[in-house]
């Protein structure tokens, strides 16, 4: 039987909890990737943001330059900034500067995926806030769940005030 010793240190060592340029952009993909099929997905995408900001501000990550968006809000077309963490490319909304200093790369390429992630949304969350120092406040995290309120029938002519 090996040691117990091996184990606990082992379980210690998770990488997942580390703040590695590695797990801090796979964390970013697990999030990103959760929050395209939130209910509520604000405080993801705000996650997400800040703490690609916290690694471009550290030069851990890099912007390689501005894509066309593939779906623009009110306009024909709408750029977005390519950031490369890792081996995983992002896209945030771009700033004046951006337009200035980055190349426009075109169109989104659909043949390049980023490598897959094996990360759980609670792990991801929890390194990301930790690492960005940015928490949900109170009604933020969870979205309110409306009651159910019965319909009120009426008889014929009566008034529903």
């Amino acid at each position: 039987m090996p040691n117990q010793d091996y184990y606990t240190n082992q379980r210690n060592n998770d990488t997942s909890k580390q703040s590695s340029v590695e797990n801090l952009s796979r964390a970013i993909f697990t999030v990103n990737r959760h929050a395209k099929t939130a209910p509520d997905p604000k405080f993801l995408y705000t996650l997400k943001r800040k703490a690609l900001e916290k690694l471009l501000a550290e030069g851990k990550a890099s912007k390689k330059g501005l894509h066309f968006s593939k779906n623009p809000k009110n306009s024909r077309q709408q750029s977005d900034v390519l950031v490369l963490a890792g081996e995983y490319y992002f896209h945030l909304p771009p700033t004046k500067e951006d337009f200035a200093k980055l190349p426009h790369l075109g169109e989104l390429n659909d043949y390049y995926r980023n490598p897959k992630a094996n990360m759980s949304l609670s792990v991801a969350k929890n390194l990301l806030q930790q690492y960005a120092n940015y928490y949900p406040t109170d009604g933020q995290n969870k979205p309110t769940k409306k009651t159910y309120q019965k319909p009120v029938f009426k008889r014929l002519g009566e008034s529903y005030l």
